[in-house]
């Protein structure tokens, strides 16, 4: 099977579970969240264990599979997380380290790659929670809509930068953590993301939820998303550059790994809510 084929049929399977959670929103939107968030701190795990830096893998993938769930338990008035819960995972850490890891064993690498790895891939998704709960979501159609803009404007922001890059590009953009981007290929995603941008809200937001943005914001907006999604991927390739992998594993066929596919999502998800909180405008 080639991997086009796999690249394809994975495609086919995902879309429309991925599409499921995200309109029913809840405990399975959470739980589908909290699944790629395990499954990307495990793979950040390895990429910083083949690093050197020792982190405790299986600490990370809890704490990152938690932040989701814990979203969800938030909204549901289940639980609120107290200030001391937060702030005592340094110190729960640290003790950790003292007896598995000791002076030997990188235990500032370890806990800090634990505490950082949870964070970026458990604590960036939670935001599509969030998102999709949004306060300006006034029902399932405008919570909907609001979640899959980032990931509508990511996946055409990559489309973007592979079509201006094969057509136009020549001048490499950052050939030591990524060889085959280009300036060319980095200006036609911007491009591309501003219009898609101006696309979504004039044809989807406004009209099904009532949501908008002004000129000004419309710009803001598609540029920034632009900007992270491509630093975002820039940012996981930097790490596999340093851990001298190409892919963070081989979970999805023909896809490398988790990580690899949510790396731009992780920027520009948490971006869309901080974003979106300060430029929406109700009842455009």
């Amino acid at each position: 099977m080639s991997e086009l084929t796999k690249r394809v049929l994975f495609a086919v399977a995902a879309i429309p579970v991925v599409a499921a959670a995200v309109w029913y929103g809840g405990a399975a939107l959470a739980a589908l969240l909290s699944v790629a968030a395990a499954l990307a701190a495990w793979e950040y795990g390895r990429l910083a264990d083949a690093a050197g830096s020792r982190p405790m893998k299986a600490w990370g993938v809890v704490l990152a599979a938690l932040v989701p769930l814990g979203a969800h338990a938030v909204r549901l008035g289940l639980w609120v997380p107290p200030l001391g819960m937060v702030a005592l995972l340094a110190p729960l850490l640290l003790t950790v380290a003292l007896w598995t890891r000791g002076v030997t064993g990188r235990p500032i690498e370890s806990v800090a790659t634990t505490l950082f790895g949870a964070w970026y891939t458990g604590g960036m998704l939670a935001f599509g929670y969030a998102l999709r709960y949004h306060r300006f979501a006034i029902d399932a159609t405008a919570g909907t809509l609001l979640l899959m803009l980032p990931l509508v404007l990511t996946w055409l922001n990559d489309s973007g930068a592979f079509f201006f890059g094969k057509t136009f590009g020549k001048r490499k953009l950052m050939p030591s953590v990524s060889p085959g981007k280009t300036i060319a290929g980095a200006v036609g995603a911007v491009g591309t993301t501003v219009v898609a941008t101006w696309a979504y809200f004039t044809f989807l937001l406004q009209p099904y939820a009532r949501l908008g943005l002004s000129i000004t914001g419309l710009l803001i907006f598609g540029v920034a998303m632009s900007a992270a999604a491509q630093v975002g991927d820039l940012a996981e390739s930097m790490l596999k550059r340093q851990a001298g992998v190409k892919d963070s594993s081989t979970l999805i066929p023909g896809h490398g790994g988790v990580l690899d596919r949510v790396d731009s999502l992780l920027f520009t998800i948490p971006l869309a809510y901080v974003l979106l909180d300060l430029l929406l405008t109700v009842g455009a």
